[in-house]
């Protein structure tokens, strides 16, 4: 376990820095210059190896479960991150999704944490998504194994999500990205772990209430979903489009860096997609599939290191689990 909390949560932050240098560039401006290595600059002028909200969100999740779940935390956190630029590479907040700003500023007044979420379907964006991740680790540590055959956990994951993001379709996204998660823990085979996950998260979401709105995700339950051409994957920033991205690149790789560079070179929401999908990746091929060089080049990766660590010593993994 504490291997997959480091490959993780470094697979996110690696793929997350890989894509903010081309975040908004055309799918066919990067066909003609694919990104290949970690670059610096470019659409917000930051040097390499800078990460985005993606991260930064991800890591103040990662901080409030190490002493447990508590949701008026984790948006206090968030807050400190928006007002404050905790939990940044360079004391600077740089790219912020408007539902998420607008329910951190509801927060900020006053809302109570679970009713700060956008409920609209205009409120689809990928922002409860790309930063959910960390709650894989403490429902396992909490529920073990299966954690995902618990109704009570999906309904932590809405919370969780709620808090920025309340409309059924994020809810749902997030909801099938941790139990893809939860299956790729102990996988032996990719595609067999992704669509293992795929499937379990389909037997509850099939059912009222959420049969209504889990039709909108079709596509990813179609026996040829896996060999849709590129022009058939969209890759901007509606949630939906950016789950079936990141398990679209996942699914035509066969490493962590050929995933994390597919899904940057899709193009449009480059950052989200590639930390979507890295997080993934990064559970699956493990911390040691991940380049090197492009960990080292991760801004304040002491301090990123360091909350893995705590984390894992807060729920006491040894090496063996």
């Amino acid at each position: 376990m504490n291997n997959k909390i480091l490959s993780g949560i470094f697979g996110l932050a690696v793929a997350d820095a890989l894509g903010v240098p081309v975040e908004f560039k055309s799918r066919d401006y990067l066909r003609r210059n694919p990104v290949t290595d970690m670059i610096g600059y470019g659409t917000y002028n930051q040097p390499p190896g800078t990460w985005s909200d993606d991260t930064s969100l991800t890591l103040c999740i990662l901080d409030s479960l190490q002493n447990g779940l508590d949701y008026t935390d984790i948006m206090q956190k968030f807050l400190s991150w928006y007002r404050d630029a905790e939990y940044t590479p360079h004391g600077i907040v740089f790219d912020v999704g408007m539902t998420t700003r607008d329910a951190i500023s509801r927060f900020a007044s006053g809302v109570p944490a679970l009713k700060c979420g956008g409920k609209y379907d205009s409120d689809n964006g990928n922002g409860s998504l790309m930063r959910i991740l960390p709650l894989a680790f403490y429902l396992r540590a909490k529920y073990v194994e299966n954690y995902t055959e618990n109704a009570e956990v999906y309904q932590i994951i809405h919370n969780v999500s709620s808090q920025t993001h309340a409309h059924p379709k994020s809810l749902i996204s997030c909801g099938i990205y941790l139990t893809v998660a939860d299956s790729l823990f102990d996988a032996k085979d990719l595609n067999e772990g992704i669509y293992k996950g795929l499937f379990k998260a389909e037997d509850y979401y099939k059912k009222p209430p959420f049969s209504r709105d889990f039709k909108h995700f079709y596509k990813l339950y179609n026996l040829d979903f896996k060999t849709l051409s590129e022009e058939h994957i969209d890759s901007g920033g509606y949630v939906v489009s950016t789950l079936e991205a990141a398990l679209w690149c996942l699914l035509n790789t066969n490493s962590y860096e050929k995933c994390v560079l597919k899904a940057v070179n899709l193009g449009n929401d480059t950052d989200t997609v590639a930390a979507v999908a890295g997080g993934l990746a990064g559970l699956f091929y493990g911390f040691e599939a991940i380049p090197e060089k492009w960990i080292n080049q991760i801004h304040r990766l002491d301090y990123i290191e360091e909350l893995c660590v705590r984390f894992i010593k807060n729920y006491s993994w040894s090496d063996n689990e």
